[in-house]
């Protein structure tokens, strides 16, 4: 597994049936990945329940890899 990298921005964008995400690190580095819609709302519920989610008081960086 690579290191952790920390995020710069992600643009979306409709490719056919897909949505396309491209993620981008401070660095500059750029990853595209090809989902679904179903792989997409399955994402957003995750997001919106870690954003909903009470932090821990000394939650300040990215989370420790798996």
């Amino acid at each position: 597994m690579s290191a952790i990298k920390i995020l710069a921005r992600i643009l979306t964008a409709r490719v056919g049936p897909h949505i396309e995400l491209a993620v981008e690190t401070q660095t500059g580095e750029v990853l595209k990945v090809l989902a679904t819609e179903d792989q997409i709302d399955r994402l957003v519920d995750e997001l919106e329940d870690i954003l909903h989610s009470p932090g821990e008081p000394d939650d300040d960086g990215p989370p420790a890899a798996a």
